[in-house]
């Protein structure tokens, strides 16, 4: 028997009201997503002034990380520049000196023309690949002098070595075009993050900012404390070292020891030179850090070392990774002025000891050639120290 099920519209009531099916899921569906929006935090909340520091302090170490990669592809390029230049150099004076040569045996030729044998197609001398095959298949080998027999072999020789050298050029030409590449990639990437650790700080409110110079104070402030306990437990180690060789020279008389005097000596040479580097370093107080500059007019912070020193006869190289390796590494606690003090696992930073735990240096993209603590950025990110000379 067929059922008499009573028949009901799908749906349901709002406030007496009978909806449809498609109504109902409509409701529902906004009634969700209001509760999701008023639920989930915003997709992208502004990032407080903490974070805003951080990152770009973040992204100025990574621009400078970028900037010493430059540093190292640039004179990369301008050394495969110089090779390129000068294989190609070498390639035209050897070209030519085949070109006065293939003449002249173009002449032999003519030569043994004019004695009867038959007469030669010097336009196919001038072009051949190999003169002697010439000469082979035209059966004057054998009517050439000893002499003329020689320019031809000196000819052979000197083609094998153009030939090897255009190749050279060639692969060189190669490599320049892969490092110009490069340094168009690097540069790139240090323009990128510049970019957007200024757009970070271009969206900072004036209350923002303010707060921002507030925190780096306080940074700077913990930095001068950081120096001055330096400074003032190098004072006590120096005063502790004088008065135990004042107890040994008592001791021992008025002549000192041979190893002393040599070790004075030493520390008197170096003082001199950095002497003149810090000299020059703090004429440079107040010039524009412009990431990969070498001065007169601005500097990185490699760029301004390397300066530095050479005003004192020592010739650094262009980057921190290479000037780290120059010279001898000394514990923080035994640092001089005209030391250089690494910055980061990285090695991305560098600064000028100029003693009582502060430095000079180029600090950052935006800033300008300063003195300011070596603890700037905190202890832990001080990587090494270096004496250069």
């Amino acid at each position: 028997m067929a059922s008499h099920r009573k028949w009901s519209p799908t749906g349901t009531r709002i406030a007496g009201i009978r909806t449809p099916a498609l109504a109902t899921a409509a409701l529902t569906s906004v009634a969700l997503l209001s509760q999701t929006a008023n639920a989930a935090p915003s997709a992208d909340p502004k990032p407080s002034i903490e974070e805003v520091e951080k990152k770009v302090d973040d992204l100025y170490h990574q621009a400078e990380a970028a900037t010493e990669k430059y540093n190292a592809t640039r004179e990369k390029t301008a050394q495969q520049r110089k090779r390129v230049d000068s294989l190609l150099d070498d390639v035209a004076q050897r070209t030519e000196k085949l070109n006065t040569a293939r003449e002249e045996l173009g002449s032999f030729a003519a030569a043994q023309y004019r004695t009867g044998a038959a007469a030669p197609d010097t336009a196919s001398l001038l072009l051949a690949d190999n003169p002697q095959d010439y000469f082979d298949q035209t059966q004057l080998m054998n009517r050439l002098t000893t002499r003329q027999k020689a320019a031809v072999d000196d000819y052979v020789t000197e083609q094998a070595a153009t030939t090897k050298k255009r190749a050279e050029a060639s692969e060189s030409l190669q490599t320049l075009t892969t490092a110009q590449s490069a340094l168009r990639t690097s540069k790139a990437d240090v323009q990128r993050k510049l970019a957007e650790a200024r757009s970070l700080l271009s969206k900072l409110t004036a209350e923002e900012k303010a707060r921002l110079a507030a925190i780096e104070k306080k940074k700077r402030e913990a930095a001068d404390r950081k120096a001055a306990e330096l400074a003032q437990q190098q004072a006590a180690a120096e005063k502790k070292a004088q008065e135990a060789a004042a107890q040994q020279q008592t001791g021992s008389g008025t002549t000192g020891s041979a190893g002393t005097s040599g070790s004075s000596a030493t520390d008197s040479s170096y003082t001199a030179k950095a002497d003149k580097a810090l000299a020059f370093a703090r004429t440079q107080v107040g010039k524009p850090y412009v990431w990969g500059a070498t001065g007169p007019g601005s500097y990185d912070c490699s760029g301004l070392t390397q300066a530095a020193w050479k005003a004192a006869g020592v010739d650094l190289p262009r980057t921190t990774w290479d000037q780290v390796n120059v010279g001898t590494t000394v514990p923080l606690s035994d640092i001089k002025p005209g030391d250089l003090v690494f910055f980061y696992d990285d090695i991305s930073h560098v600064g000028l000891y100029v003693g009582n735990g502060m430095m000079i240096h180029a600090p950052k993209p935006g800033a300008y050639v300063r003195e300011e603590s070596i603890f700037y950025g905190g202890e832990s990110i001080i990587h090494s120290v270096v004496r250069p000379a």
